[in-house]
């Protein structure tokens, strides 16, 4: 265990210290610490984009959809998020630069007026709020792991960290944080699972092995899981990166339009490989040869609530010395913590953009100059880190399922971005109010239906068939108000209108 904590410390250290060394740079001005000046070339701009995606649901999500399933379905997370970049690409990502914002809410004041940016903030904030927490139980499960301590002090050091590093240097720190976790992440989790698939006799090997543990015999086939499941999941994808506070504010911070649409397309080839390597681990360990996967004797047991963690088989897979020696180990599991920090520190940071810009700079304090958003920027670093310790340590859900209802709220958001930016006559600011309002309220509304047994309904469906009734409504609304305004003017009118030509 001391090499595995020599490691993982080592890169802790290595990490805080570049943090510092942008400190400097990211206390110039508000744009610096938020969107690193919007200086961001295309390789920077690319990897703090993938690596954003490349986080806990990437790692101990789609190991644990992997283990549970015993299938590769869990892969079209990649798949789709890498689609979904590449859209992005080609559509959004130039007019995002060149409107030159700071959030997606601030785009959408842009495009529909300051009505619209209030409502969207506060469902993107309570979306990536959720995120934030899935991403810290990530983060502590490796801790966990590696350590051996309980699971209150392994979010509590988890949280420790990942609010030191963003609170120093802001998107300066993410960005040459975000090019070495990517780095360390690819070599560690690449080792490992070559390691794995030739120690099980390969992949024929590994297939009839997890068909005896009652695999299906497509399991290989990303579809395996049905076709509903896996639609939702390339829809969420595809929409929630649109309109994804965390994974477009690079897109905010690039030198240029042009660098913005590269960076998008680039980052594409760096997510989707890396959910393929993650989930073959998850059915390495799936075979049951390298530890207990179904007792109490289990490493994966969990005594507190008398079950097997699913959440904690990749990184107790990287602490097995049956299965890699300690000190490839160790790195696999610095490139474990890698994926999930380059995660967490977007997505902390994203709701501390939309606090600071949409709420603090938009709503409360309109006037306020740039130190004085600095200084709220990184007091909300720490409020929100404060905030999603609770939320970590108490919530149970499967993290990819957690994860989805973020998902879904961002899902309306981009349909909405779409609407206004192509179709912008398809579309009111009732609309746009009614469609955050509705569709947040409906999202919420099937998860506890699915908790109460009511129905079985994807967020992502949910989410955007609410969108776009809410739309609908609001349009009707939209149009109702204004022939009631002009009919009311028409009779505020003095004399008629043939008088007037008189």
């Amino acid at each position: 265990m001391n090499i595995y904590l020599l490691v993982v410390v080592s890169y802790f250290a290595f990490i805080t210290l570049i943090s510092l060394l942008t400190k400097k740079v990211a206390s110039r001005s508000a744009a610096d610490y938020l969107v690193a000046g919007r200086n961001l070339g295309v390789v920077a701009c690319a990897v703090v984009v993938a690596s954003e995606w490349l986080g806990g649901m990437s790692t101990i999500g789609v190991s644990e959809r992997a283990f549970m399933s015993g299938t590769m379905q869990p892969i079209l997370y990649n798949i789709s998020t890498a689609v979904g970049m590449i859209i992005i690409g080609y559509t959004v990502a130039r007019h995002y630069r060149d409107n030159n914002v700071h959030t997606v809410s601030e785009m959408l004041e842009n495009l529909f007026g300051r009505r619209a940016r209030a409502v969207s903030a506060i469902a993107f904030l309570f979306a990536y709020v959720v995120l934030a927490f899935v991403q810290l139980q990530t983060a502590s499960s490796v801790i966990s792991a590696m350590f051996g301590t309980p699971w209150l002090y392994s979010v509590i050091i988890s949280s420790v960290v990942i609010t030191l590093y963003t609170y120093i240097g802001g998107m300066h720190a993410l960005a040459i944080t975000g090019i070495i976790h990517v780095i360390v992440m690819f070599f560690g989790i690449g080792v490992a699972t070559w390691i794995g698939i030739a120690d099980v006799g390969g992949f024929a090997e590994l297939r009839v092995q997890m068909i005896a543990q009652g695999s299906p015999e497509n399991l290989y086939n990303p579809f395996s899981g049905g076709l509903s499941y896996a639609w939702s999941l390339i829809l969420g994808g595809v929409l929630g990166g649109m309109a994804g506070q965390a994974s477009i504010q690079p897109i905010f911070a690039a030198r240029s339009a042009a660098i913005a649409k590269k960076a998008a397309i680039l980052s594409s080839l760096i997510i989707a490989p890396f959910g393929i390597m993650v989930a073959l681990l998850g059915l390495v360990a799936k075979t049951g040869n390298y530890f207990d996967i179904a007792t109490f004797a289990s490493p994966l047991w969990n005594p507190d609530l008398e079950i097997i963690n699913p959440k904690m088989v990749l990184p107790t897979l990287m602490v097995t010395p049956e299965f890699i020696h300690p000190v490839l180990g160790g790195i696999a599991l610095a490139g474990i913590l890698a994926a999930i920090l380059s995660t967490v520190g977007p997505v902390n940071f994203a709701v501390v953009t939309i606090a600071t810009k949409d709420i603090y700079h938009g709503i409360i304090n309109k006037t306020a100059v740039d130190q004085k958003l600095i200084s709220t920027a990184r007091k909300l670093v720490i409020l929100v880190n404060l905030l999603t310790i609770p939320l970590a340590y108490y919530s149970t859900g499967a993290i990819l399922s957690m994860a989805y209802i973020s998902y879904g709220i961002r899902a309306i958001g981009a349909i909405v971005i779409v609407m206004g930016i192509y179709r912008r006559g398809w579309i009111s600011t009732d609309g746009v109010r009614w469609a955050f309002i509705g569709g947040t309220v409906a999202v919420l509304v099937n998860i506890l239906a699915r908790l109460a047994g009511w129905w079985v309904i994807e967020d992502t469906y949910m989410a955007v068939g609410a969108a776009l009734v809410f739309i609908i409504l609001g349009n009707i609304y939209a149009n109702r108000r204004r022939r009631i305004l002009r009919n009311q003017s028409r009779k505020l009118r003095p004399f008629p209108d043939r008088d007037i030509k008189r």
